[in-house]
């Protein structure tokens, strides 16, 4: 596997503030803490104080999550580290994605294994715990329910409601027969489960599971409980709302412009089938679309009482992971990194660590067919981000044969008809029109020439530029990077150590676009 790297603003794919945060442009320093680089960590950890009580709920938690799963040594291992003061996690978070979505979802967890071994390296006294973040209370279905595998798109159909984590699996047998050749581990895992994040857990498990990947269901009344106190802030003062709209327009100030908006109340009521909006409307706790209704005292003895109902959403749910967590980054991507930067005041006002924001991996994969297809062309991986209409120049230039102007001899048919209208003016001045029309038509008729010779080295060039248009198409499906359409099976079906690829090819404090490449 051959691997090299394009610094993230060569590429022109990511956004300014994605470009400025790697720079450490001074006008984003306000909305971090610390910068992601390995020597930060120190001060990171020291910061990080994480209750031994806190400690232990997590990690019965965790083995109570993992009942009934088959628990590789090195996941077991890390949960049991975690009981432990200098064990610390890092962590990524994603939707459950069927059969794990987009590549992206991938490329984020092989940067919190890689993250993790690098802090491993650096500090040795201490246990760093890849954490995958499961998305479980998240209710947009249809942000899940499909994925594309060599091209065709595949959709789960499903009548449930409310928080897609606790979704049966019915109905995923369905794709799993359309699909062009068997996935034992996907197979076992919709099959065999009875809620989607029990199947996504098995998947994560399977795939993940020798690099000591953990993964953390945050819809749990044991964790809940220990966001009784943030949620309780945030009902009866609005926090969050306050410390991000100060953020907000400080975000704009600098020429930024917010990723997520905030609500005055930032928590959704949760129940079987049910995830809505907590308002506060008239001295009285709504939620929205249901006929329940809590005074204060009401409310917030319902949450001493039953916590797990009370779901943090966008703004706050990476409040609840670092109250949850003893964690010391987080791994995202753009639209995450900008919407984390509009979170710094809320930690605040809740009085929790910011923890380091990490721009997750991303890459181009270059099968063997590709890389070949590319080589032949003459053109480099950097090349190919540029559009279709810059790139064919480019490919013509390459071939000898760039697009051909006449427009020195336009020039000179322009000169030659000004010097026959002035003759004409002088010999007989009613001849001056007719010397116009024919010039007019002289160079229309050039210009046709123009296409026609133009035309002729297209064709000539046609299986180049199919060639260039098809690895376009490859290596930016639908006009976007490979990682935010291709599925993982797309790779792994014919390179099964494609993770493992991915793991040994990725620096993740390197911050850098990485592009790997099959012998």
């Amino acid at each position: 596997m051959k691997v090299s790297c394009i610094d993230y603003s060569a590429t022109g794919a990511f956004s300014k503030l994605v470009v400025d945060y790697l720079n450490r442009d001074a006008k984003l320093q306000p909305f971090y803490q610390h910068f992601p680089e390995v020597s930060a960590f120190s001060k990171i950890m020291e910061e990080r104080q994480y209750p031994a009580a806190q400690r232990q709920v997590l990690v019965e938690e965790l083995q109570r999550q993992y009942q009934g799963v088959e628990v590789p040594e090195a996941v077991q291992a890390n949960i049991s580290a975690l009981s432990q003061e200098q064990a610390f996690t890092i962590t990524t978070g994603h939707q459950l994605n069927i059969f794990t979505g987009p590549l992206y979802f991938i490329y984020k967890i092989v940067t919190a294994i890689t993250a993790a071994r690098a802090l491993q390296q650096a500090y040795p006294d201490q246990t760093f715990v890849p954490v995958y973040w499961m998305a479980t209370e998240d209710h947009d279905f249809a942000e899940v329910n499909h994925f594309t595998l060599f091209g065709k798109t595949y959709t789960w159909e499903s009548e449930e409601k409310g928080a897609v984590g606790r979704f049966a699996t019915d109905g995923l047998n369905e794709i799993l027969d359309a699909l062009p050749e068997q996935y034992e581990l996907f197979e076992e895992a919709y099959t065999n489960s009875t809620t989607l994040a029990e199947a996504t857990r098995k998947i994560v498990t399977g795939l993940f599971g020798v690099y000591g990947v953990v993964c953390v269901d945050g819809d749990s009344p044991a964790l809940k409980r220990l966001f009784i106190s943030a949620a309780q802030k945030e009902l009866t003062e609005q926090a969050s709302y306050k410390a991000i709209t100060r953020t907000n327009e400080a975000l704009q100030a600098q020429g930024y412009k917010p990723q997520v908006m905030t609500r005055e109340i930032n928590l959704f009521y949760l129940d079987n089938q049910l995830r809505e909006r907590i308002v506060q409307e008239d001295g009285h706790y709504k939620v929205l679309n249901t006929p329940l209704v809590f005074t204060e005292a009401e409310i917030l003895q319902h949450l001493q009482e039953h916590p797990e109902r009370f779901s943090p959403n966008v703004v706050l749910r990476p409040l609840y992971q670092e109250m949850v967590l003893p964690n010391l980054a987080y791994i995202g991507g753009g639209a995450e990194v900008a919407y984390w930067f509009q979170l710094k005041g809320i930690f605040e006002a809740f009085q929790v660590p910011f923890p380091a924001v990490m721009l997750r991996n991303s890459a181009m994969y270059l099968t063997k067919p590709n890389a070949q297809r590319l080589e032949k062309l003459g053109l480099t991986p950097l090349e190919m981000f540029r559009e279709m209409p810059e790139l064919k120049k480019r490919l013509a230039e390459l071939l000898n044969q760039e697009e051909l102007s006449l427009e020195a001899q336009r020039h000179a048919l322009e000169t030659a008809y000004k010097q026959v209208e002035e003759l004409a003016q002088s010999i007989d001045p009613t001849l001056v029109k007719a010397v116009g029309a024919e010039a007019q038509k002289a160079s229309q008729s050039l210009q046709m020439l123009e296409k026609k010779l133009n035309k002729a080295i297209e064709n000539k060039n046609d299986t180049a530029y199919n060639q260039l248009a098809n690895l376009k198409e490859k290596l930016f499906p639908t006009g976007v990077l490979q990682e935010r359409v291709d599925n993982l099976l797309s790779y792994q079906t014919n390179n099964p150590d494609f993770i493992q690829h991915l793991v040994e090819a990725f620096q993740p404090f390197g911050h850098q676009f990485t592009v790997l490449q099959e012998d």
